[in-house]
């Protein structure tokens, strides 16, 4: 059997499997968290699955193989970081306010208006991210099936939008259980398999200087701050992240939520060294590969060195992780545009059912921005650093004011997205040679606005004419 026709009939089990979920949603709270019923085994291999995507197999990898272990620090460490710090503070929190959506968590604490616009910078964080994953599935499909990138990317597309808006969380999470075991039996047997073709006496000697190193230090030319902003981009960034809440939130208990962010931590961070060790092994089986497109290499490595069959192992595990990355992306902003914005804004008085219609489309709206983004960029690394940067420097802080303040500012959330956002589009985009990566300035603005949202409304209040009586 070819590798095109094993690929093929996993695609088609998968998509069928998305598509039986839709039959167990009655309603939004079945469609954004599962009604809470996901026990720890789905839960925990849902946030598995929601890590281990295209970032970690191609984009961290090509990064593994120019920049060693400096490169990767943003993903998998501070990936890593961010689930265990989203157990170990925000878990509980957010468990007990019994919310669909972060951005109820706004309106709670902030208003409808604070509302709308958490919602849209939420949405902007997702569609970079999206649309990541998206470029990573036509790269798969060009190599299994010879297909041209566009054409990959947009039936990719079409596959994850299809499942996704047909069962929702329920899609997300059975499939993710499935896939996340493909994922892990998959990276196993190829590994083990190059394994006895490589020498590990010399696979640990560093191919190029400082290749090894993991802190900044004078001979890999790594400053502090650079350093910290990778580990704070996705391990701060992604704690204001809706598709983490979202399957945390799914889980049947308080205590199986917490219990599955940690499994989920503790299993992305082992499978995560897996396209690493295969990146390393290139140095040593085929060295030829690291003077092409270094996004690929792990694909051509495992054509050159592996039999068919291994193959469609290999390449079912790589779809599957970035199909059950992509589909919980795709939720969580759609999720967020029904409830947040389509909800209070044209289906006020509406039954759950035409939520729920609305939340389908919203599926489809979001695949389709994300398809557009996919179209115009071509690293997938940058893409998904990027995207968390975006919600580190806009969602971060107000969420934790809202979580753990008495009397969080309106005015000061309001500084805290748009500044902090101001900010770290001024840098990225505006400043070359800014000493401080604009993470981190963009970071310190947000909580800055923060801060001086009380002093700016008991400004304005004071300076406001008392009102008359007629």
């Amino acid at each position: 059997m070819s590798l095109g026709v094993l690929v093929s009939l996993y695609l088609v089990a998968t998509l069928v499997l998305g598509l039986i979920s839709s039959l167990l949603i009655r309603g939004v709270s079945d469609f954004f968290s599962a009604s809470r019923k996901l026990p720890l085994m789905l839960s925990s291999f849902a946030l598995f699955a929601l890590w281990f995507g295209s970032e970690t197999l191609f984009g961290a990898s090509a990064e593994f193989l120019q920049h060693g272990i400096l490169g990767v620090i943003e993903d998998p460490f501070g990936a890593t970081l961010c689930l265990v710090l989203f157990g170990l503070f925000l878990v509980r929190p957010l468990y007990r306010q019994n919310l669909l959506t972060l951005g109820d968590l706004f309106h709670k604490a902030y208003g409808p208006k604070t509302e709308y616009l958490s919602a849209f910078f939420m949405i902007l964080t997702f569609i970079g991210y999206i649309a990541g994953q998206l470029i990573a599935l036509s790269i798969l499909f060009a190599t299994v099936f010879g297909m041209d990138s566009h054409y990959g990317l947009l039936l990719s597309a079409v596959i994850v939008t299809l499942y996704t808006a047909g069962g929702g969380m329920w899609a997300v999470s059975l499939t993710d259980f499935v896939q996340s075991i493909v994922i892990m039996v998959g990276m196993l047997m190829i590994c083990i398999y190059l394994g006895l073709q490589t020498d590990f006496s010399t696979l640990w000697i560093a191919p190029k200087p400082g290749f090894f190193d993991f802190v900044p230090a004078a001979s890999n030319h790594t400053n502090w701050s650079e350093y910290f902003a990778a580990w704070l981009t996705l391990g701060l960034g992604s704690l204001a992240s809706q598709d983490i809440f979202q399957r945390a939130n799914s889980a049947k208990s308080e205590q199986v939520a917490v219990y599955s962010t940690f499994m989920g931590a503790g299993l992305y961070f082992v499978f995560a060294m897996f396209p690493l060790l295969m990146a390393l092994m290139v140095f040593q089986l085929e060295p030829q590969l690291l003077n092409g497109d270094q996004q690929n290499t792990l694909l051509q490595l495992v054509a050159l060195r592996t039999p068919v069959w291994l193959q469609g192992i290999f390449f079912g595990a790589l779809i599957s992780a970035v199909f059950s990355t992509c589909s919980g992306a795709l939720l969580a902003p759609a999720s967020i545009m029904a409830e947040n914005l389509v909800k209070p804004l044209l289906l006020k008085n509406s039954n759950d059912q035409a939520l729920l219609l609305a939340s389908r489309w919203c599926v489809l709206i979001m695949a389709t921005l994300a398809t557009l983004a996919a179209l115009a960029a071509d690293s997938i690394y940058q893409l998904v650093g990027q995207s968390s940067a975006l919600g580190a420097v806009s969602i971060l802080v107000p969420m934790l004011f809202a979580l753990f303040a008495k009397k969080p500012s309106v005015c000061g959330a309001w500084l805290a997205m748009i500044g902090g956002l101001l900010v770290y589009v001024l840098i990225e985009y505006g400043v070359s040679g800014f000493p401080v990566p604009s993470m981190l300035m963009g970071l310190l603005a947000s909580l800055a606005g923060m801060l001086l949202g009380p002093l700016v409304t008991q400004f304005v209040t004071t300076r406001s004419p008392p009102s008359r009586r007629a």
